[in-house]
């Protein structure tokens, strides 16, 4: 798999799997009927710097952002965000992905990273505990998950 810079071409095939993830409203606090250019201009902002994962076909299936979560003296802390296509999970993709931007980030200066609102039910909390992350806390029931109700946001935290 190959992990590189995203370019504006990339967009096209990064969008399906983007609409339909935020679409299921399990996720992500980003609006399930957020139009295409909205989603364009929140992912593909030049305030962040855009990953995509590509199999060997060429195929983009997976996209990562990292951007500082912080501005001024804190922005040493980074943030990112990450997508795979649903129909590729299982696959290492998410894992490849973070472990990419994590050394991206080390490499960029920051000394942290936070996620900011992690779904509590999301199975990507287990990943993220894998690399290292903590749980510094859990806003209780922050999400309004479509399957298990009201559900916390996890604020996850890992030193670079």
């Amino acid at each position: 798999m190959l992990i590189r810079e995203a370019t504006a071409d990339d967009w096209p095939q990064i969008w399906p799997f983007w609409h339909r993830i935020v679409a299921a409203a399990e996720t992500y606090g980003w609006d399930p009927d957020t139009p295409e250019q909205a989603a364009r201009a929140l992912w593909m902002s030049p305030a962040k710097r855009v990953y995509v994962a590509e199999d060997p076909t060429g195929a983009v299936v997976g996209s990562a952002y990292l951007t500082p979560n912080y501005g001024g003296p804190a922005a040493r802390v980074a943030n990112a965000g990450f997508m795979v296509d649903p129909d590729r999970g299982g696959e290492g993709i998410g894992r490849a992905l973070a472990e990419h931007v994590l050394a991206e980030a080390r490499a960029h200066g920051y000394r942290a990273m936070v996620f900011n609102a992690v779904v509590e039910t999301n199975p990507a909390v287990a990943l993220w505990t894998s690399l290292g992350f903590t749980i510094l806390g859990t806003v209780p029931q922050a999400f309004d998950h479509p399957k298990h109700g009201p559900v916390g946001l996890h604020i996850m935290y890992r030193a670079l």
